[in-house]
């Protein structure tokens, strides 16, 4: 068997604080709160000719821009099956079934997820890092996997192998 090589990024400033609510069981609507998320990241690749899997200065700033842009918001998922969210230059209008929220526009991110999970926002960090990163283009890596903590243990996983 071959060798194989991985690096894995987490640091203390790897985190975000932000504001959520998910459903479950098909029509289980949870109460909006918030958690100071945090973030590790590995890549698994064949060593370049400088005897690297990805320059760690690289990965680590691409996703701390990442985290730093999730940061103080309030993430709303926008290919929820129930949820409608309705977005203008100055505010957010979230409905569900009977439920209504109305957010300033600025305190918002309008994510492409279904649910704002720890797997479904890994998977969305995951997908930021590969097109920043131009993963897929400039270094052929065999596996991204990214996860996101939301509570001192509780982590969510992504896996992207090639």
């Amino acid at each position: 068997m071959a060798d194989q090589y991985y690096v894995r990024v987490t640091k203390d400033y790897l985190v975000f604080s932000a504001a959520h609510f998910i459903t479950f069981k098909g029509n289980v609507c949870e109460r909006l709160h918030g958690h100071n998320y945090r973030v590790a990241v590995e890549i698994a690749a064949p060593l370049d000719e400088n005897s690297y899997v990805i320059d760690f200065i690289a990965l680590r700033d691409a996703t701390r821009e990442i985290v730093d842009e999730l940061d103080h918001h309030v993430l709303l998922p926008t290919e929820h099956d129930q949820i409608r969210v309705q977005s203008t230059e100055t505010e957010v209008t979230v409905t569900f079934e009977d439920r209504r929220w109305i957010f300033p526009r600025e305190d918002c991110l309008l994510l492409a997820v279904a649910n704002t999970t720890t797997e479904l926002l890994a998977r969305f960090i995951g997908r930021e890092l590969i097109a920043r990163l131009s993963l897929g283009t400039v270094h052929a890596y065999t596996r991204l996997t990214v996860g996101v903590d939301e509570n001192n243990g509780q982590w969510g996983y992504w896996t992207d192998a090639d």
